[in-house]
Formats: C-alpha cells, structure tokens, sequence
C-alpha cells in the first residue's frame, strides 16, 4: 500500500500514529508524511526557530520513513483557518502525485483549529480516492470513538517512543513521557484482547486488492 500521514504540525504524526508507521514500514509499505507546519512562533526559548523542522526529519528517520517520502510546509501555527484553501491545493496535489490508498488524519472531535482544517480538508481531498482513518491525540479531544484498531507488537510501541524522544522542544510534555505512550497502547491493545494496538477513528474505508492489511 501507498500510506500517507497528513501531520499538522510536526509530531502530531508521531503522537497518533508512530506505533502504525513502524509497523507499515516493516511490513514494506511505502509511507509517507507531510508536516505542514513547524511551529517556529511556539519554539521553546533556547531553541532554534527551525529546530521542529530538524526533529521531524531525525523522528520520522526513527521509524523508518526515507527522507524522500517526508515533506514540510511552513505554514503559522493557527492560521490553518484563513488558509484552508491553500492547504486543500496542496493536498490535491498530493492526491495526484502520491495516489495513496490509505490517508491518516486528526480525527473530527479533534477540538485544535489546526487539526480541524487539516481533517476537514483531507476528507474533501482523499474522500473519493483514498481510505481515511482520524488518529486520536487525548489532550485534544473530550471525546473520541475509536472504531478502527490496528495491532501492535512492542518494538513498535518502542519506535514509537524513540521517534518521539527526538523532539527535544517537547520533552517536558506530559504526553510526550514514555510511561503515557506505552499506557494508551496498552488500553488500546486491551479492546483487542491484544498487547497493544493504536485506535482509530474510520472516517472512510475503502476495499480492495490493496488492501492487505486488517483494519
């Protein structure tokens, strides 16, 4: 399968779909991601304005994604709203050149206005083409449903973590702490009766014969 990530800002694709990705990239899955902002006016003090750009590019290396398949814009943080229209172009686009069969989003209870347009506009971009499934990231929603599971084993979940540690700018976060990403893949993975698991919330399944995984 062709497997794009659509990550709002970098790391929200780390934090909803880390553990999926090593497991795509195993199984020999072309995966894709594209960032599209990096934030600079929310770095950290002491930081480089472009050091989100820097991690993304050493995280998504951690979980096997080749430098050619990751792309970042420089979009504001929290201008997605007054630009939707040209974050839907570039999405486009991206649906002509990548032809995924399979598109992750922030799920549509995601309450982050930046998280709002980019499932807003994936949807209206990949709907006709592509599979979608909206990852969950907890500090954003009061609610979630989680209707599509994919399993994990724990190296995945360990790539996971490593991927995230690459973000020095949010190592003090609560959410970035090993202890709470192995905690939520292990409630996950028990809906399954399974070790760990990611969840998903299936916005659009599409099925045929590339689609070889268990959704």
């Amino acid at each position: 399968m062709k497997v794009l990530v659509l990550s709002p800002h970098t790391d929200d694709g780390e934090f909803g779909v880390g553990g999926t990705i090593a497991r795509f990239v195993e199984e020999g899955h072309d995966v894709y991601y594209v960032a599209f902002s990096t934030a600079e006016e929310s770095v950290k003090e002491g930081f480089p304005k472009d050091a989100l750009k820097t991690e993304v590019r050493n995280a998504t290396k951690v979980l096997g994604i080749p430098s050619k398949n990751l792309f970042v814009h420089n979009y504001k943080v929290r201008s997605f709203p007054a630009r939707r229209q040209e974050i839907l172009e570039d999405l486009v686009q991206y649906r002509k050149d990548l032809q995924p069969d399979l598109v992750f989003v922030p799920n549509r209870d995601d309450m982050h206005q930046d998280h709002q347009i980019m499932v807003n506009e994936g949807i209206r971009a990949f709907r006709i083409t592509s599979s979608i499934l909206g990852y969950e990231f907890p500090r954003n929603n009061i609610s979630f449903t989680g209707t599509a599971f994919i399993k994990l084993e724990k190296r995945h979940i360990d790539k996971k973590i490593a991927a995230i540690k690459e973000y020095k700018t949010q190592e003090d976060k609560f959410y970035a702490s090993k202890d709470y990403l192995l905690s939520l893949a292990i409630v996950r993975g028990i809906q399954l009766d399974h070790p760990f698991a990611e969840a998903f919330e299936a916005i659009r399944i599409i099925y045929d014969e590339k689609t070889t995984i268990n959704l």
